[in-house]
């Protein structure tokens, strides 16, 4: 496959800053120490936004079997909005078939990005029959409404005797090179827990070069993984947001790590960003960042029961001095 010379990467990327800023809504500036807004009370966990078309789209993970037929289960949930403070309403099972090589019930933390055709791709994660562990497909679709379509025989990314692979999350580097971003479940086998960078083939679709390993769990209090990356960059950095501790309950948190350049190193924020204790919602995680004309914003979920396991979506405007960002 060809590739993409530098200069024609960089005048790409800068074409598709002011196509992307055509299509961000304009959302009311950020007000200072406004709390988070719970805007979708119900089930909507790992919440994933994308700009376009002047509104907003959320896909989360998947939603267990109601009975009610207004509401059934979903692959991969979506909903709609003009801005981040909603309204938001549900729409209709953005992946309703997986591919040949997903076991249906476990797909979760969807991430979609756009692709050069103007299309764009879904990075999912599920239960791979072959290894029995959870690993990253794709699948396409003209609109971020889909119905997204499975791409490939197998997975993407599958590191089997790592645990499998979860969380995948997207970044485009300021050449315009697409990455995908993904933590080896290594909690599942007893091993370290891992975020990866790996750059991808400029469709999205495949690999083109090695991983690279930014972050692994190091703190008590991650509880033994960290996972759920999402990558941005700010004010010459790049900063890294991270989940950690257990998704069900008050010990799940979100973190960042900041690095000078893209393959780190990365070194952690003293403090995390978000606990239940500075928000006062139950295991905010499972963070994305939603760009505004106005200023950015983070969707997260937060534990609305814990039996049942339900959460839903959290926004709040997120600051930033220089590249340390903040909710307060």
């Amino acid at each position: 496959m060809s590739r993409i010379s530098p200069i024609a990467r960089r005048s790409l990327a800068a074409a598709g800053v002011l196509a992307l800023a055509s299509l961000l809504p304009t959302v009311p500036a950020a007000q200072a120490h406004s709390a988070p807004r719970l805007v979708i009370d119900g089930n909507f966990p790992d919440p994933e936004v994308v700009a376009t078309d002047g509104a907003l789209w959320a896909y989360a993970t998947n939603a267990e079997p109601t009975g009610d037929p207004a509401n059934p289960a979903h692959n991969v949930q979506t909903a709609t909005a003009p801005g981040p403070e909603g309204p938001w309403t549900r729409q209709a099972d953005a992946l309703p078939v997986l591919g040949d090589w997903a076991r249906p019930g476990l797909t979760w933390a969807p991430e979609v990005a756009p692709r050069p055709d103007g299309g764009f791709v879904m990075y999912y994660t599920a239960r791979d029959v072959a290894t029995e562990r959870q690993c990253v497909g794709t699948a396409v679709s003209d609109t971020p409404a889909g119905p997204f379509t499975p791409v490939g025989d197998g997975p993407l990314v599958c590191p089997a005797d790592e645990g499998g692979a979860i969380d995948a999350g997207s970044f485009t580097d300021e050449d315009g090179t697409p990455y995908l971003l993904y933590k080896n479940d290594g909690n599942a086998v007893g091993v370290d827990t891992w975020i990866h960078l790996q750059e991808l083939t400029p469709d999205g679709l495949g690999f083109a070069g090695e991983r690279v390993p930014l972050l692994r769990q190091d703190r008590p209090a991650e509880g033994g993984l960290i996972e759920a990356p999402t990558l941005v960059q700010r004010a010459g950095a790049y900063v890294l947001f991270y989940s950690a501790g257990y998704y069900g309950d008050g010990t799940y948190h979100t973190g960042y790590a900041t690095a000078p350049a893209l393959t780190g190193p990365y070194t952690k924020s003293d403090e995390p960003l978000m606990t239940s204790e500075n928000t006062g919602i139950t295991g905010p995680g499972g963070q994305d960042v939603i760009p505004g004309a106005d200023g950015d914003w983070l969707a997260f979920h937060g534990v609305l029961s814990e039996e049942p396991l339900v959460r839903g979506m959290f926004v709040t405007p997120l600051r930033w001095d220089g590249a340390t960002p903040s909710i307060d």
